[in-house]
């Protein structure tokens, strides 16, 4: 896989993955369905047990103890799986990723998906691939969803020491979306500077022109010691794969999350916290320049978090789990977690 990375630059071949989420389409539920209760039962007597229990009720925060009486009490605009079909306008990326999941269980259980990058909480509990980190988001119920987009990691062969003291930002700036202000403040401060190559990858009318650079893969980031991560409209979708390399991410405090939760990645520990402001990042290039086993420590930390999330299995069972909690919190399944 890391070879096809290598030569697809980095991204899933979108024939393949669409191929097999295809056959996954026409394979009939009910033999799944069957399995369902056996599997989650199993799950239970695992070793890591705890670990998927725990992130669980992190992606999934309603309380089915808490659930309502009855299904009937849903909004109006929640939906059967039944009616969660292939069709015409659909986004493939957030069906594909969410019927893996949603073909094991009944056709008649009602739910919500609010597909794209959501960053508010909805008024009634739905699936979503993003969150607010802060305040109350019980009801935004989260599903690795876009994750061919999302979850990509890579196998790092440059050893920190060995790359360039120098630091790296190379994404796009939507000039429609107001948390794309983030991304251009950090050009603005930092384009043409002698510690970051900056540059984004996409042009419009209103930024300047030279700011726009060659597209680059992922793996010619990699000779940097230090590449930035910064949100974008909503994540910075390249933070799972600096922290899967041996180049430190670097970023101020995350404000969403997804399936990676985000809002457990500690500062200093997973990654180099900076100032929102991007006032400090000289001085923390400088300081792990200066200590290098500590910006190897953050390295060896990062990639541990990033090891919870490589097991297949076990993702789909914490995935089947998150549904089984949502389905028990809104009153149509009784609650077993």
């Amino acid at each position: 896989m890391n070879r096809l990375n290598r030569i697809f630059r980095n991204k899933n071949v979108k024939a393949f993955w669409f191929a097999r989420n295809l056959l996954r389409y026409f394979m009939p539920k009910a033999f799944l369905q069957r399995r369902l209760a056996r599997m989650l039962a199993a799950a239970r007597r695992r070793d890591d047990w705890e670990e998927i229990r725990t992130r669980v009720a992190y992606y999934c925060k309603l309380d089915p103890a808490a659930r309502k009486t009855a299904s009937l009490a849903l909004p109006a605009d929640y939906r059967p799986l039944g009616d969660h079909r292939l069709r015409r306008g659909v986004r493939t990326a957030y069906f594909f990723d969410s019927y893996e999941f949603t073909r094991w269980f009944d056709d008649r259980l009602l739910w919500r998906m609010i597909p794209g990058d959501v960053t508010t909480v909805p008024p009634f509990p739905a699936v979503v691939k993003s969150r607010p980190i802060a305040g109350d988001n019980a009801a935004s119920v989260l599903l690795n969803l876009d994750k061919a987009r999302h979850f990509v990691f890579l196998r790092d062969d440059i050893p920190f020491r060995e790359k360039e003291d120098r630091a790296i930002f190379r994404l796009t700036i939507n000039c429609h979306h107001p948390n794309h202000v983030l991304r251009r403040r950090f050009m603005e401060r930092y384009f043409g500077s002698e510690i970051c190559d900056a540059g984004i990858s996409n042009r419009h009318p209103s930024l300047p022109p030279e700011w726009t650079k060659p597209r680059i893969s992922l793996y010619d980031h990699l000779k940097y010691k230090f590449v930035l991560a910064i949100e974008g409209n909503d994540v910075a979708t390249n933070l799972k794969w600096i922290l899967s390399s041996n180049s430190l991410a670097v970023m101020p405090r995350p404000t969403y999350e997804t399936w990676f939760m985000e809002g457990t990645l500690i500062p200093n520990y997973h990654y180099v916290e900076i100032r929102p402001d991007y006032s400090d990042l000289e001085e923390r290039m400088r300081y792990y320049i200066a200590h290098p086993e500590e910006a190897e420590a953050i390295i060896a930390h990062a990639h541990a978090y990033v090891d919870r999330f490589r097991d297949r299995r076990r993702e789909r069972l914490v995935s089947l789990l998150v549904l089984e909690r949502y389905f028990a919190a809104t009153g149509q399944l009784p609650g077993t977690l």
